[in-house]
């Protein structure tokens, strides 16, 4: 080859690459000028091209790092320049040349000083070899270099600055970790606020148990002042504060994630707002801010918003209300502000007790009682046995719509209604004005998320007791003292064991990526899902010791689910943010058909929102027709709290929120007639509730009673093979132990039983056949003869 032609494809090099790659270029040209002294270096010249590879920080978590994929070069326009200038590569020499560079120790040494641990240094080495081995033409840099080596003009060595360069294509996280790690610094949150830091807060905290009224004197302050925001956790509450604001002569509008309201006819804002408190603005001046449950801070889900509002509101004063167990952590974090706080600490104002005896069986309940349980299924069946005793009772579970729990407490409040007998979960223990005379723990044991997400089965906390059991004898009910107990007498030791624990110190606050964190991770990593940007972020945070990074699974998840559609980032992250219930398979179907229309810029439109649900809807027939109702109302939640971030795609809110209050008197009845819907769900095989534990079998039928109301409990249940025993035979039985401990449920002890008795039978029958034919062989050897 000519120099002239040389010379012209030297040319055709990127300027950063003729510098970089001079000494290569010289080796391809050593045939004809002979030795040329500027041979290329050794990997101790290549190891301080980078200042920081690592950053001072903690190591990340490799294992979120998502290779890229990086497609094998095709035939070039221009031929292979490299072959031109050198010769054609034997594949076979390369790959030798490559797993050479793969078992050297030195390059595993050295790529581990650049971020590549094992595992993504053996990544990045086999995406580098295919690459190499599969491309038709190679650049012409690492051409003449592969060339050298097989000529032993150059060391194997010679390779890691593109091996490098191709880790840092698959792995882009390589090449910004110190950026990355200035944008996830969730270090000193305080300084998000500038507002907020330019006046001087008051800030008081009103402290004190349930039923104290420590949140009536937070409220009177905002009602007095001539500008206020409340932020409560509960829609429910949001509301009422809103009802009781407006009541009282003092304008005020209504901000939650699927509604806003203003009282102004011509959309004026008024100067007091009741809303959730992920809604409030940080933005806008107020006079006296009032954050509740200030305690839910610590919420491994919600918490940032609670820290949000705590650290940003733009309030002359702040009233905070909630447990004891935050003044601590709420002192810390204003102290960094320059803030101090004030505390003022309530008392109960009704008595309430703690009884010596549990119910031990429904046949006691009175007239006031709420039971309170931990899952549908024993909502369910405890229900179903109430009415069985010729009782009516309300019901209150968290996945009602808020209309429906009001109807339901309403008719529990009524002196009038019949219905005297509460059955609910935890969620009556906030949000809800309840005439309650004793709370009744079905159960004590409560399944929970903890901060990894995981799913967990323990005892309820002290704080939890505390709040649900302060639910009974409220100052504003009939009954002027509260009484609580427990289903089961073995339960009954350990509640008071839980009521009598000091609280634990709440010891950190929830953070949370705001939507430009996110964005800035992009422009970093462009080709990353937004999952694993997630991931990323969380892993790259560092936080002060006062705060925790939020859970964030149910974003990951929503993210995940319509990770194929095409969206913009910040659409994406605002999709992912939808509240959703990713147990209900039809909410997630519309969280997802609703991105669909969206990417497609299709407007979702009241009558495509209609053939979409299937509107108009029949009555509940059974229980599961009920629960896809409670989906449906879900979905239409969800319409509504897009319609507000994307008005112009979802452009139907108000038919949307008419439909939902029919879809809310059908869910209503439904609810009204529940009993009826269990029998009906029983009888068709809809409903198991069969399958519960000896445990909750003897709560529901009174184990310490007579044989007599054991069995009679027993038989109402429908299980004859889970009767409970006595005690002394519990001791005795191994399988009612097992039953106790959960290990076994009264179904797979009838399907044990039965496969028991199958078995003896058909045991019996091969003894018997067994028998008949040893009787046949004897009768054969004493009867030689015989035919």
């Amino acid at each position: 080859m000519s120099l002239p032609r040389c010379a012209l494809l030297w040319a055709r090099l990127p300027a950063g690459r003729q510098a970089g790659h001079r000494a290569a270029v010289c080796s391809a040209l050593r045939a004809h000028t002979g030795p040329f002294p500027g041979a290329l270096g050794r990997v101790p010249a290549i190891a301080c091209a980078s200042s920081s590879a690592s950053g001072g920080s903690k190591a990340p978590n490799t294992s979120l790092f998502v290779p890229l994929t990086v497609k094998p070069q095709g035939p070039s326009a221009d031929g292979d320049v490299g072959a031109e200038l050198t010769r054609p590569l034997d594949k076979n020499e390369v790959k030798k040349i490559l797993d050479k560079f793969y078992k050297r120790k030195e390059i595993q040494k050295l790529s581990a000083d650049y971020g590549l641990d094992a595992r993504l240094f053996h990544q990045a080495f086999i995406s580098f070899r295919n690459y190499i081995m599969q491309s038709h033409s190679l650049d012409v840099d690492i051409h003449i270099i592969l060339n050298d080596i097989c000529f032993s003009a150059a060391h194997v060595d010679d390779l890691f600055p593109f091996f490098l360069r191709h880790a840092k294509q698959i792995f882009p996280v390589l090449e910004c970790k110190d950026d990355l790690r200035k944008i996830s610094d969730l270090r000193i949150p305080p300084n998000w606020y500038p507002e907020a830091r330019a006046i001087h807060r008051k800030i008081i905290f009103h402290s004190g148990p349930t039923n104290s009224g420590k949140t009536y004197h937070a409220i009177q302050k905002y009602l007095s002042a001539k500008s206020g925001v409340y932020c409560g956790p509960l829609k429910l509450l949001a509301h009422e504060i809103f009802e009781k604001s407006n009541a009282a002569g003092v304008p005020c509008d209504l901000v939650t994630g699927e509604e806003r309201v203003t009282v102004d006819p011509d959309g004026k804002q008024a100067a007091h707002v009741a809303c959730t408190v992920e809604m409030c603005s940080v933005t806008t001046p107020y006079e006296v801010a009032v954050i509740d449950e200030i305690q839910m801070i610590k919420d491994p889900a919600r918490g940032w918003a609670w820290t949000r509002a705590l650290l940003g509101l733009c309030a002359e004063e702040i009233h905070l209300c909630g447990e004891s167990a935050a003044i601590d952590l709420v002192t810390e974090l204003m102290y960094t502000t320059g803030e101090d706080v004030e505390v003022r600490t309530y008392k109960r104002l009704t008595p309430i007790s703690v009884l010596d005896h549990a119910l031990e069986s429904l046949d006691n309940l009175r007239p006031g009682d709420c039971i309170v349980c931990f899952s549908k299924n024993d909502i369910y069946a405890v229900s179903r046995q109430i009415e069985i005793r010729g009782l009516e009772s309300a019901v209150i579970y968290g996945s009602l719509p808020p209309g429906t729990k009001l109807a339901q407490a309403k008719k529990f409040n009524d002196p009038d209604d019949p219905c005297k007998i509460l059955v609910a979960t935890d969620a009556i223990g906030m949000g809800l004005n309840l005439s309650i005379r004793r709370i009744i723990f079905y159960s004590l044991m409560k399944p929970s998320i903890n901060e990894k997400g995981e799913k967990e089965i323990e005892p309820i906390t002290t704080s939890q007791a505390l709040q649900i059991a302060g639910r009974a004898g409220r100052f504003s009910s009939k009954f002027k003292e509260g009484e609580v107990t427990t289903m089961n007498r073995e339960d009954l030791g350990l509640l008071k064991e839980i009521l009598n624990r000091p609280v634990d110190p709440i010891k950190a606050a929830g953070l949370h990526p705001t939507a430009e964190q996110i964005e800035m991770f992009a422009y970093h990593l462009p080709d990353t899902t937004l999952s694993n940007l997630i991931d990323i972020f969380v892993d790259f945070s560092q936080v002060d010791g006062q705060y925790f990074v939020c859970n964030m699974d149910d974003f990951k998840f929503s993210a995940e689910l319509i990770q194929h559609i095409p969206l913009s980032l910040r659409v994406r992250y605002v999709f992912c943010t939808a509240p959703i219930n990713k147990k209900q398979p039809f909410v997630c179907s519309s969280l997802l058909q609703f991105a669909r229309q969206y990417s497609r810029n299709e407007p979702l439109t009241f009558s495509w929102l209609r053939r979409y649900i299937k509107w108009p809807l029949l009555p509940p027939k059974n229980i599961k027709d009920l629960m896809d109702l409670e989906a449906v109302h879900d979905v239409l939640d969800l319409y509504l709290w897009l319609s507000y971030r994307f008005l112009d795609m979802f452009p139907d809110a108000s038919l949307v929120r008419d439909l939902q209050k029919q879809l809310d008197g059908i869910i209503q009845d439904g609810v009204h007639n529940i009993t009826k819907l269990i029998k009906i769900s029983e009888t068709h095989k809809l409903l198991n509730l069969q399958n519960l534990s000896a445990e909750s079998q003897s709560r529901l039928s009174g184990a310490t009673k007579s044989q007599s109301r054991r069995n009679r409990g027993t038989k109402a249940l429908g299980s004859k093979a889970a009767e409970p025993l006595g005690p002394d035979a519990e001791e005795k039985s191994l399988a009612s132990r097992l039953v106790q401990q959960g290990l076994l449920t009264a179904d797979m002890l009838k399907q044990l039983e039965r496969e028991w008795m199958t078995q003896q039978t058909e045991q019996g029958k091969a003894r018997l056949e067994t028998g008949t034919s040893l009787k046949g062989t004897r009768r054969k050897k004493k009867e030689p003869d015989s035919d």
